[in-house]
């Protein structure tokens, strides 16, 4: 599992909503009554296009202040646009699902007077001369592909200079070609001079959906099933954060195999004394584990800010949470965990959670964060692995699976006793903190794990 969000800044609720004012322009079109365009919002920081997922509202109907009049996909989540005006819904620019819109675009018309609604049936907004176009690719290679006048001559010379038997193809024709298994010698080129296109490639397949290569190729059959998932904006953004990560951050790992079974009998005699009224994981100890070594190696606790020219080192210790949810990664925020109780950590994990895989967090709750964690130690199969920071942050720590191992016991019957362990391995920001700091933050986290008493310090 690797990487994260971007941390940014966090949003309040009150910004948000002068954010989202923001996107209201009004528009004085001499034909029309009175009315305002709503331009799309831009629900978190560093979102600059969103898709809008559903409209709540329909043309015609009453708006409220506070009222969510759709929902939008933006780069973190599905998140309520809340309307902040008095009106109605005078006409829907945008239909739902339209996907990465910029962000102020216009997506509908209120007016504040009912009456004014039937006056923008056909309205439409006036279009820039820079509109911006999306010609199908299809359309311009049957254009390029169209023989003119001053071709002629040039396939004149191309008979008379290249051999007859020359398979002319396009590049795009020959990749698929190749991935399918196709024999370009059997296709009919329909382009200038006989040039096959991808069209011809793809209409042969058609036609004969088993063509293979010639004899003694292994390309793959034609008939090969797969599935395309659109990728969806938040996928992409994860993707663009991903690959800025790890082109720009000059990280160094450090592991250790650490023992958790004192750990263990810790979280069974708290459960056991709980009464039912809570349930500690692995996971809600280990976020507490977590902050209190940040406290005492504050470096890896720190943003590398380079804009401002300055390390942020944090006295709180907000630790982000990977979540994976079905339209991608999420972290909501366990905040000021180091002034928390387990209990207290535990019942917010579950709930930050919950709503984080039904898209339902706030931008709050999941924009921040100052060291994160990602455990895949609920996969049996994965002992270690490693994660990528989450800038601005300077530290992850990727958690392995529990396993029984057997140490040398010289007070033990046969020699041997077994002891359950787990590898955590830490990602950390060079340009933050040193190697040396780094691993007194694994010294530190290991004490803290293998003492549990030590989370009560």
């Amino acid at each position: 599992m690797s990487s994260l969000l971007r941390a940014i800044p966090r949003v309040t609720r009150a910004s948000l909503v002068s954010t989202v004012r923001n996107q209201f322009q009004l528009r004085c079109y001499a034909s029309y009554p009175p009315h305002t365009i709503i331009g799309m919002p831009a629900l978190s920081p560093t979102m600059t296009q969103g898709s809008l997922a559903v409209w709540v509202k329909k043309e015609g109907d009453q708006l409220s202040p506070g009222e969510v009049i759709a929902e939008v996909e933006t780069d973190k989540a599905q998140m309520d646009f809340e309307f902040q005006e008095e009106g109605y819904l005078a006409k829907i620019l945008v239909p739902e699902g339209t996907k990465d819109i910029p962000v102020n675009k216009p997506i509908a018309v209120y007016v504040e007077e009912q009456s004014d609604v039937a006056a923008f049936k056909d309205f439409k907004v006036e279009e820039s001369s820079s509109k911006p176009t999306s010609e199908p690719v299809e359309k311009k290679e049957t254009k390029e592909e169209k023989p003119t006048k001053s071709a002629a001559p040039e396939k004149k010379a191309s008979k008379s200079s290249a051999p007859t038997d020359r398979i002319f193809a396009s590049p795009l024709a020959k990749t698929i070609a190749l991935e399918k298994g196709i024999a370009l010698k059997k296709v009919t080129g329909t382009g200038p001079h006989g040039r096959i296109t991808k069209a011809d490639v793809e209409a042969f397949l058609q036609k004969a959906p088993g063509a293979t290569a010639g004899a003694g190729t292994t390309a793959p059959a034609a008939t090969a099933s797969y599935e395309d998932v659109e990728i969806s904006n938040m996928r992409g953004i994860i993707g663009k954060r991903l690959l800025e990560s790890t082109q720009s951050i000059p990280s160094f790992l450090v592991s250790s195999d650490i023992s958790v079974a004192k750990l263990l009998k810790l979280r069974k005699s708290l459960n056991a004394s709980a009464n039912g009224q809570y349930k500690l994981s692995i996971n809600d100890i280990l976020i507490k584990a977590i902050s209190v070594a940040a406290r005492r190696v504050p470096e890896a606790n720190a943003y590398w800010l380079a804009e401002e020219g300055v390390i942020r080192k944090f006295k709180n210790v907000d630790v982000s949470v990977a979540v994976a949810t079905p339209s991608g990664l999420l972290t909501p925020i366990v905040k000021n965990a180091e002034a928390k109780g387990l209990s207290s950590i535990s019942s917010e994990v579950k709930e930050l959670v919950s709503r984080a895989k039904i898209n339902k967090l706030t931008p709050e709750e999941f924009q921040g964060g100052t060291i994160c964690i990602s455990n895949l130690g609920m996969n049996n199969a994965v002992s270690f692995f490693t994660a990528i920071i989450n800038p601005p942050q300077s530290t992850i720590l990727a958690i392995g699976t529990l396993k029984r191992v057997a140490i040398e016991d010289a007070g033990a019957e046969n020699g041997i006793s077994f002891d359950d362990k787990m590898t955590i391995t830490g990602s950390f920001d060079h340009r933050t903190i040193d190697g040396a700091r780094a691993g007194e933050f694994m010294k530190e986290l290991k004490a803290v794990i293998e003492n549990p008493l030590e989370l009560l310090l």
